[in-house]
């Protein structure tokens, strides 16, 4: 069995109806780890994502994936996340009726089960959590992202990252449509986060990176990882972009 916090992803291959996406993924992500995973749009990145948490839509037709050595593509996504799997949307939806605060209680104590903390601790970790990612206690009294702005819905994903405490943390363009102060903020909660968890960051960017340092970056054409590297990637992407791998990937 492999050691806690190892995810091991083998020529993994995935489809949705006749339509194959993912094309024989080979990845392993170790605790205290984070792992950027870059490319265009349809390039599979997404997918990914969706398929580590166990969306219903996409067919694995081979491969595996392991955390902890467990099979976790014969978990249910409630399973995943009770196991340590935890997905931040791209497009968090919103839950009107549900207060924030009942949210992240109810939350923390099934996710985390017999390891819960208490209510005392529960409010200190939620307190100390908020206040590194500056949000007012006013915000526990809303709805889930209900009339959220964009950087507040990342927020509240960050929070539930943090309280969660998982082993597999799968952060699906997090950064997407923040500003600079909520950019370094929400990246101030991951780097909290991460020493307990193997760390996936799927990203067009590379502005990200700059606060959040990847331990390796993967590039995926094709629903193939056609690169991977350091952090020196990304900025080769940026000066260069996808062109020079698809070329390679074709050839």
């Amino acid at each position: 069995m492999s050691d806690k916090g190892v995810v091991e992803i083998h020529n993994l291959h995935v489809s949705i109806g006749d339509e194959p996406i993912l094309n024989g993924i080979n990845l392993t992500m170790k605790k205290g780890e984070i792992h950027a995973l870059m490319g265009r749009n349809g390039s599979g990145k997404s997918t990914l994502a969706k398929v580590l948490m166990g969306h219903p839509e996409y067919e694995v037709t081979d491969g595996t994936v392991t955390l902890d050595g467990k099979d976790l593509l014969a978990l249910k996504p409630w399973e995943r996340a009770r196991l340590g799997v935890f997905l931040s949307f791209q497009y968090p939806q919103s839950v009107p009726g549900l207060q924030v605060g009942n949210f992240l209680r109810k939350s923390v104590a099934v996710i985390r089960g017999e390891n819960a903390p208490g209510a005392r601790d529960f409010r200190k970790e939620l307190k100390d959590c908020m206040e590194l990612l500056s949000v007012d206690k006013k915000f526990l009294g809303r709805y889930v992202n209900d009339g959220f702005s964009g950087g507040e819905k990342k927020r509240l994903e960050i929070l539930q990252l943090m309280l969660l405490k998982p082993r597999l943390a799968i952060l699906d363009e997090t950064d997407s449509g923040l500003d600079i102060d909520a950019l370094h903020t929400v990246a101030t909660g991951i780097n909290s986060s991460v020493g307990d968890s193997a760390c996936l960051i799927i990203t067009h960017y590379q502005r990200i990176l700059e606060h959040v340092k990847p331990t390796y970056v993967h590039v995926i054409v094709d629903g193939r990882i056609a690169s991977s590297g350091g952090p020196e990637l990304a900025l080769k992407l940026e000066d260069k972009g996808y062109e020079w791998l698809e070329q390679g990937a074709s050839a």
